[in-house]
């Protein structure tokens, strides 16, 4: 019996993947066990074996195409078996020119904007924006409910838009109106000269502008420039969307702390030896501040936690996020699994481990999700500040900056010390400013008495 093969999900996190490569063409034989299809997330390149015998009749998704999770990709079945009714019921192709394919649960109810976007809406917002005579595609990416929703309170808020825009929109008169419709010319970007306090749009205004060629893109550049044109596709695109989803959904609040990391560097002198012949690791400023958030998350838990579907969930150990620089091809974050019950050594030897496979490409699903905090270090560029964005469901990330030698007050004398700026984002929807900064000073603490790392 033909299968439908589905976009997985390999994360919680996941909402869409790109396929990167088929191991096989339609018509061939397809073993369950052997290699299928290779899909990007946002995290990583994954592939992905056949879960059945039998023949690949059809590849709905080609490479290159990005699809949500749980949209048909493509039909296994017998040679001759009819499939017709598998890919009419299953999918929507859109424009081949982006391969993208919109398939929402069907449990979520939709208004069709076009064959490639589907608006998510409730029910009463729904019902109020057809009273009013609102259109749904005008509401598209307007939705504030969960991943993107429209519910009632975009449709009020559209409408006040709505009421703001008529009450200051410039008078003009019907004439000057046909010109610039006739013309493609906008008139709220115009300034009327006609008589009265607001100044009427006439057809002399809109005219002049018509006479004003509107500059182009290639207008900036000489005609000796080489324009480098880099799509934003594939790995680019993901994480771009997963950034953009973070910032605009969670209400992001950055607190940045000055830590005197003298102490610490004291701290590893002393242990760098040891732990190196025991273990066979180096151990890092990251190692000891990742062991130091680890310890310090186990007395703030909101800040060790997760928000779906309007749960709040917190969690009795810590999966520490590493967040990987993978240079052009951008970044991953593998997740140390309980990363409070590891030893400083140990906890060296999984974050160099997972560095390293997340640099050659061969992390697994399970190692880049469930991770419950982050922490990004781009202090060895000299970094001495930034605001980090939160990686999703995540409500909390650490950015960690250079240390740098600075002149600081101690017990009433000007010395050079060591400095380090922390700085923590946070999403406001779960955990206020004070509980934050309770959490950063207990950080501060430990890194500037590390030995309190060992403390229960």
């Amino acid at each position: 019996m033909a299968e439908a093969i589905m976009m997985p999900a390999l994360g919680q996190s996941m909402e869409e993947g790109t396929i990167t490569q088929w191991f096989k063409n339609e018509g061939d034989p397809v073993a369950k066990g052997e290699l299928l299809f290779e899909v990007m997330t946002d995290k990583a390149n994954i592939e992905q074996e056949s879960e059945v015998d039998g023949f690949l009749r059809k590849i709905v998704v080609p490479v290159d195409g990005t699809v949500p999770i749980n949209t048909l990709i493509a039909v296994i079945g017998g040679r001759d078996e009819p499939i017709d009714s598998i890919v009419a019921g299953n999918v929507a192709v859109a424009d081949a020119g982006n391969a993208s394919v919109a398939f929402p649960p069907a449990a979520s109810p939709a208004v069709t904007q076009s064959s490639s976007e589907r608006i998510f809406i409730s029910p009463r917002a729904r019902t109020r924006a057809a009273a009013f005579g609102i259109s749904c595609a005008d509401m598209a990416g307007r939705g504030t409910g969960p991943e993107g929703r429209i519910v009632e309170a975009d449709v009020r808020a559209y409408q006040a838009e709505i009421a703001d825009l008529a009450a200051h929109a410039p008078k003009i008169s019907p004439l000057a109106q046909r010109v610039a419709q006739a013309n493609g010319i906008d008139p709220t970007a115009l300034a009327g000269t006609g008589s009265g306090q607001d100044g009427k749009l006439l057809r002399n205004d809109v005219e002049r502008a018509i006479a004003v060629p509107a500059p182009t893109a290639a207008a900036a550049y000489a005609d000796d420039d080489e324009i480098r044109v880099i799509p934003l596709v594939g790995k680019r695109k993901l994480i771009a969307d997963n950034v953009s989803r973070s910032k605009f959904t969670a209400p992001h609040v950055t607190v940045t702390l000055a830590v005197d990391m003298s102490e610490t560097m004291r701290f590893r002198k002393q242990v760098l030896p040891s732990i190196e012949k025991s273990h066979g690791v180096r151990v890092t400023f990251t190692d000891i501040i990742a062991k130091a958030v680890s310890r310090a998350l186990i007395d703030h838990p909101l800040l060790n936690s997760t928000l779906v579907d309007n749960k709040i969930s917190l969690y009795k150990h810590v999966h520490l996020g590493i967040a990987v620089s993978l240079g052009q091809d951008g970044l991953v974050v593998p997740v140390v699994r309980a990363s409070d019950t590891l030893s400083l050594p140990n906890l060296s030897v999984a974050i160099k481990k997972l560095a390293a496979k997340a640099r050659d490409g061969k992390l697994e699903p399970d190692e880049m999700n469930g991770g419950t905090f982050t922490i990004t270090n781009i202090g060895t560029f000299g970094v001495e500040q930034f605001n980090p964005i939160i990686n999703p469901p995540q409500s909390a990330i650490l950015g960690v900056c250079a240390i740098v030698e600075k002149p600081v007050v101690v017990a009433g004398e000007v010395v050079i010390r060591p400095m380090m700026n922390l700085c923590l984002s946070f999403d406001h929807r779960v955990t206020d400013g004070a509980p934050a900064a309770a959490f950063l000073a207990w950080l501060k603490e430990i890194l500037e008495q590390p030995y309190l790392i060992f403390t229960a």
